[in-house]
C-alpha cells in the first residue's frame, strides 16, 4: 500500500567522513500510518545491480548523528521514526558506488501494533551516481 514510500527518490548517494567515501546512503519512509521505535524495524535489505548488501554493513539514524547497526537496533526504544520522517539507511562501502546507473533495490519490514506480521516494502530504482 505505501511501497512508493519505501525508497525516497532522488535520495541515493556516496557519503564522506573525513574527505573519504566511506560508502552510500538512502531514505526511506515508513509504511505505516504512524510512528514506531527503531526497535520495531524487523530487517532492512539492500541489493545493487542484484548483489545483496551484508546486513552487518548497514546502519540505520532518524537524526544522522546517532547510527545504528541493524543488530543494535533491535534494542533501541528511546528513538522513534515517525510517519512522514525519513529514516536514513547507510552501507558502509569503502568507495561507495562507482560513478553511473545502479539498479538498488530496498527492502523494510517494520513490525507495528495491531498486526501480526511484519510489514514489509519493496522499491527497485535506477539511480544514477
Amino acid at each position: 500500500m505505501f511501497d512508493n514510500n519505501v525508497f525516497k527518490e532522488a535520495t541515493c548517494k556516496n557519503i564522506e567522513e573525513k574527505g573519504e567515501v566511506i560508502g552510500f546512503e538512502l531514505q526511506t519512509l515508513i509504511t505505516y500510518y504512524r510512528g514506531i521505535p527503531l526497535s520495531m524495524v524487523e530487517f532492512i535489505k539492500v541489493a545493487v545491480d542484484d548483489a545483496e548488501v551484508s546486513t552487518e554493513d548497514i546502519q540505520i539514524s532518524i537524526d544522522q548523528q546517532d547510527w545504528f547497526y541493524l543488530k543494535e537496533a533491535t534494542t533501541v526504544t528511546s528513538y522513534k521514526w515517525e510517519y512522514g520522517e525519513p529514516l536514513y539507511i547507510r552501507v558502509l562501502k569503502p568507495g561507495g558506488l562507482s560513478t553511473g546507473d545502479h539498479q538498488v533495490k530496498l527492502t523494510v519490514a517494520t513490525r507495528t501494533a495491531y498486526i501480526p506480521v511484519p510489514l514489509v516494502g519493496v522499491k527497485e530504482r535506477t539511480v544514477t551516481i
